[in-house]
């Protein structure tokens, strides 16, 4: 049993050494080059409000401001350009019903400080997902992209966390 114990000491040990050696290491909390932070969006836009909420959770030093009126304290706004999710028909059967949907979230947005400079120019960023349709199964297939479209969103909020946090300035022209 010692023997045992032992063994599997070193191999956890060995194990830790080759992660640490291969420059591993858990992501921790984002830091950010600014200080305080408005999201400007419109009323309906999801990704927002999962970002405000994850901004909030995570924290990294910055100060959210979530009121129009608090708009001039902001270092940078993040201003939502768009947010578009589409749904288009990618395959169909021979008596032309649907079998196959792409579902795509396009989301455009920029960072600039309160002096007008860009910190990060318009960019889009887009997720997709590739989904199987079936008319007799209507209904579960619309809660099924309902869930994609939130699953989408979930990543391209992870995708602008990481944007946000690389973020060094004032992007020069």
């Amino acid at each position: 049993m010692h023997k045992r114990t032992l063994l599997l000491a070193l191999s956890g040990a060995a194990a830790a050494t080759s992660l640490t050696a291969c420059g591993f290491r858990l992501r921790g909390v984002p830091q950010f080059a600014f200080s305080s932070l408005y999201v400007q969006a419109g009323a309906g836009s999801g990704v927002a409000r999962e970002l405000v909420r994850t901004l909030q959770g995570v924290g990294g030093g910055v100060t959210l401001l979530t009121e129009p009126a608090q708009l001039p304290q902001a270092q940078v706004v993040l201003e939502v350009l768009s947010e578009v999710p589409e749904r288009i028909v990618v395959g169909q059967s021979a008596t032309g019903q649907v079998r196959e949907l792409q579902l795509r979230l396009r989301l455009r947005f920029r960072l600039r400080g309160q002096d007008g400079q860009e910190w990060i120019a318009p960019t889009e960023l887009v997720q997709t997902r590739d989904v199987s349709y079936s008319e007799t199964i209507a209904l579960s297939k619309e809660g099924e992209e309902a869930l994609l479209f939130r699953n989408m969103q979930t990543d391209l909020v992870q995708q602008l966390m990481r944007r946000l946090a690389t973020v060094k300035g004032p992007a020069r022209p």
